[in-house]
């Protein structure tokens, strides 16, 4: 595509806005054309009301754009944001969530489709494989491919979206959508297919990601809220604080899909506690976001949950910090009349282990049980019951030095919590988690972003080969850490600038700079390697000691972040 081209398009996106009296306008169809794609009718007053001045309504019932797309909350949040910033929309903030909730009910997506992209309603950072080489060059160069599989689009408005990027990114026409012509005097390169990377993404978009779609039309047949009011138990795990049980209490809110809730937690390693309460709102059915309070020296918390089809567990992550940086990966199950068993506070015993007080953690647990009813497999024995209660019993255990490695189910009476603990005769390698990390410095005009970083420590597991699929995580040890320079560079001293890490595994970022005591007066960024070691066996000197490495990347704050998510905010 010539540079006349791209800029000729831009200009008439832009004569298109002037037209419309600084809106975007989309001429609506013809009601008798015979490619008309497929749409889904918007039945309510409100939506009606608001977005027909700008989004033509045909005799469907169908506004244009809006009925030829389907979105998340955050997606369709994202989309009302935008007509408010640039296309002059004024609305008022009940309007703006009634108007969310119900394009996310009814122009939503279904549990199968969301769950894939459901990091992104969880603020999680992942590793993303991309499946579309198209897709990598054009799309996830500038923003994740979570954001593109959170939504669907008929053909027609997949294309539509790539015009809306090149009226208001045009560096995109150059950076991916369109290939470089060839130097003067040179031929062509050969290519069998000659279509654009823009328009082979649209095509891609349109097959894979449809509007209508069988998972679509067989959960909006049956869609109806949930009813989730009682008790909750909690599971959860926070990188840097290990397990997390508890309970949480849901009642009825203000509508049918809104929800109060009261949460309370313990951390095991710890002993702290932590008590919340919330208001939440279940999207299309499923599709859980809640925002908790907590003391007043506490941050506010957001949480993200997908609901089962049976309406017996939740699962997903609470999070919170300036960048979404720390969290808790949470389950919850419905607490009913027979007991629940989360976990124990050991995710593993060693064995030999004479004597170690092992704590499970439940609801409705047996109060009256005995020692002869806890059964932790072959190779445990239990010898004592210490104590018990509904929501906690410990036991004093014994492992038998030829106990095989691998994972062990809690069996209570006739309840199991199936490889709920592992058995490891030594500690064989560490990983850190997250292999790769990110900070940002900041402090001065804008927030750090935290990495917290864990030691994972493995066993070589029943094959008794190390780095197999069956080796067993034995869980976070307690390492000693360090920084190391990664040398990228003459002259490199990352390491001495970029921040410090804590005896726990959190790395702190330094303030923005510039610097003047670094070279040229260069900012505090740059690259390190994050190191953990650790002594398996204790402080002997005759016992080598485990180490793993970790990249982090120290990198300048976000200036500009696009359209974060305030829903519940």
């Amino acid at each position: 595509m010539t540079g006349r081209a791209i800029a000729s398009g831009f200009v008439l996106l832009l004569l298109t806005w002037v037209c419309a009296g600084g809106r975007w306008s989309v001429p609506a169809r013809a009601a008798d054309d015979a490619n008309q794609e497929e749409c889904i009718p918007v039945r309510n007053p409100l939506v009606i009301e608001r977005c027909s001045p700008c989004h033509q309504r045909d005799d469907r019932g169908c506004l244009t754009r809006i009925s030829s797309q389907r979105r998340t909350p955050e997606g369709w949040e994202a989309a009302i944001k935008r007509m408010v910033r640039l296309n002059g929309l004024s609305l008022a903030p009940d309007d703006a969530r009634q108007i969310v909730k119900y394009l996310s009910n009814h122009h939503g997506l279904a549990p199968e489709e969301a769950r894939p992209a459901f990091y992104e309603a969880e603020h999680r950072v992942v590793n993303e494989n991309v499946p579309d080489e198209t897709v990598r060059s054009t799309c996830t160069l500038c923003h994740g491919l979570g954001r593109i599989i959170s939504q669907r689009r008929t053909g027609e408005e997949w294309r539509l979206l790539t015009n809306l990027h090149i009226g208001m990114f045009p560096f995109v026409s150059t950076q991916g959508f369109y290939r470089y012509s060839p130097a003067p005097g040179l031929p062509d390169l050969p290519e069998t297919d000659h279509q654009e990377p823009v328009d082979r993404a649209v095509q891609y978009f349109s097959k894979t990601y449809p509007l209508v779609t069988p998972e679509w039309q067989s959960w909006r047949a049956g869609m109806h809220s949930p009813k989730l009011e009682g008790r909750w138990l909690v599971s959860g795990y926070r990188p840097g604080k290990g397990r997390v049980f508890g309970e949480t209490t849901i009642t009825a809110g203000q509508a049918e899909d809104e929800f109060k809730t009261a949460c309370s937690l313990v951390y095991i390693k710890d002993g702290s506690t932590e008590a919340r309460t919330g208001r939440a709102i279940v999207y299309g059915g499923y599709s859980w976001r809640e925002r908790l309070e907590g003391s007043a020296k506490d941050d506010p918390v957001r949480q993200s949950l997908m609901l089962s089809r049976d309406w017996t567990a939740m699962d997903g992550r609470m999070f919170w910090g300036a960048y979404d940086e720390f969290g808790i990966d949470v389950v919850l199950r419905r607490i009913g009349r027979e007991p629940l068993i989360s976990g124990a506070d050991l995710p593993a015993l060693r064995s030999g282990a004479s004597s170690t007080r092992l704590a499970i953690y439940g609801a409705n647990l047996p109060v009256d049980i005995k020692a002869s009813e806890v059964d932790l497999g072959a190779g445990i024995t239990v010898n004592s019951l210490v104590s018990a209660t509904g929501d906690k019993i410990v036991v004093d255990v014994g492992v038998d030095s030829k106990a095989p490695n691998g994972l062990h189910a809690i069996s209570l009476r006739n309840h199991v919590r199936p490889d709920a603990i592992a058995v490891f005769d030594k500690i064989d390698y560490i990983k850190i988690s997250p292999g790769t990390g990110l900070a940002r410095i900041g402090g001065a005009k804008y927030p750090k972003d935290y990495q917290q970083f864990e030691a994972i420590a493995y066993n070589r597991g029943p094959d008794g080969e190390v780095e197999t699929s069956d080796d067993l995580n034995l869980g976070a040890v307690d390492a000693q850490w360090s920084i190391e320079e990664f040398p990228s560079g003459l002259n490199d001293d990352d390491k001495d600038f970029v921040g410090s890490i804590d005896e726990h595994g959190l790395f702190t970022p330094a303030i923005e700079g510039p610097n003047p005591k670094r070279r040229n007066s260069r900012n505090n960024s740059g690259d390190v390697w994050i190191v953990a070691a650790l002594r398996p066996g204790g402080s002997s000197k005759s016992e080598s000691v485990l180490i793993a490495r970790a990249y982090l990347l120290v990198t300048f704050p976000l200036y500009v972040r696009w359209d974060p998510s305030t829903l519940l905010r």
